[in-house]
């Protein structure tokens, strides 16, 4: 097998204008299938170059032509469809939050051990090679010793709207939509778990999601601090900071977004704040995301990003909620 055949559950924004072009670049990847619930399964096949379409999700999971399926399904549908997938015989790239607490997470690792499935969830960023540089200067002592981990991720959203991001029934909220990044973020970067967290959150209603997420991740010697928002203008950055120095990076989640041509940029400064180093990295890190997976399904090898960590971002996620709670 030298190419992993898609299949992809809905017609979401993300699949069109993130996970096609990403399929169609990778060298081991094909975009087989599309399944689509409202009717324009096969108009969204022609447009996107796939082989066949499906109306159910089911008959795109019984299609023998699908090696692997990409699920973009809103946060709440995640765990039933994975699942599903994966006993199917399907892998399966969910996107974040691959689920909605711990246990969930648990139920899809079962599922995965039962049926020796593959599957992951999809913090793209992580496949940026502007990160890999950042733990490299990390560990050549660029900063000194690591004290701090800064890592913010808000948009502007109309607070008014029916986007599915506002609706807690669907999984949504500022905190799993784009500040499940920052957590990633923090943990990723320093390869460490905190010990402790403490947040708060402000909803329009008592009920309501959270439109925005502040919180305090304290690991063993560092502390991490993360924002995130559906009230505020853009921003996705996170800052490493040392006794000698700290390294920003800008675009860290959505470098495409750069006007510097989408490029990642990662910036080093001394103590004093002065530049001492600036370098950018091309790269597309969704298809850097679907390469990787594709070929850990080729070569029967385990994907980057496990199961156990996404086990472990979920617990601090659900341990921040909990706080927001307390508070």
């Amino acid at each position: 097998m030298s190419q992993i055949r898609w299949g992809i559950l809905s017609s979401a924004g993300i699949a069109k204008t993130q996970m096609v072009p990403a399929i169609k670049e990778a060298d081991n990847a094909v975009l087989q299938a599309v399944a689509s619930v409202s009717g324009k399964a096969q108009s969204t096949a022609e447009e996107w170059g796939a082989a066949s379409a499906h109306d159910s999700y089911e008959a795109l999971l019984n299609d023998p032509e699908v090696d692997a399926v990409y699920i973009p399904l809103p946060n709440n549908m995640h765990k039933e469809w994975v699942i599903k997938a994966m006993h199917h015989g399907k892998h399966v790239l969910v996107e974040k939050p691959a689920a909605l607490n711990t246990e969930e997470i648990r139920e899809i690792r079962e599922a995965g051990k039962e049926t020796g499935m593959t599957w992951m969830e999809g913090f793209m960023y992580q496949f940026h090679p502007q990160h890999a540089y950042v733990k490299e200067l990390i560990a050549n002592g660029a900063v000194g010793k690591v004290k701090r981990i800064r890592a913010s991720f808000s948009f502007a959203l109309d607070l008014n709207s029916d986007n599915i991001r506002l609706d807690a029934s669907l999984g949504g909220g500022s905190l799993y939509d784009v500040g499940c990044y920052c957590v990633h973020a923090c943990r990723y970067i320093l390869e460490q778990e905190p010990e402790r967290v403490i947040s708060t959150g402000r909803r329009l209603t008592a009920d309501g999601v959270d439109i925005s997420t502040s919180g305090l991740l304290t690991f063993k010697d560092i502390d991490g601090v993360i924002d995130c928002s559906f009230n505020e203008a853009a921003l996705n950055r996170y800052e490493v900071i040392g006794e000698e120095g700290r390294i920003e990076v800008p675009y860290a989640f959505r470098p495409d977004q750069n006007p510097n041509d989408g490029l990642g940029e990662v910036i080093l400064k001394d103590q004093q704040g002065a530049l001492k180093e600036q370098k950018t990295f091309a790269g597309n890190q969704f298809t850097e995301q679907i390469t990787h997976f594709s070929q850990s399904i080729i070569n029967g090898t385990k994907p980057l990003y496990s199961p156990e960590s996404t086990y472990n971002n979920m617990k601090v996620i659900e341990a921040l909620y909990a706080s927001q709670e307390q508070a």
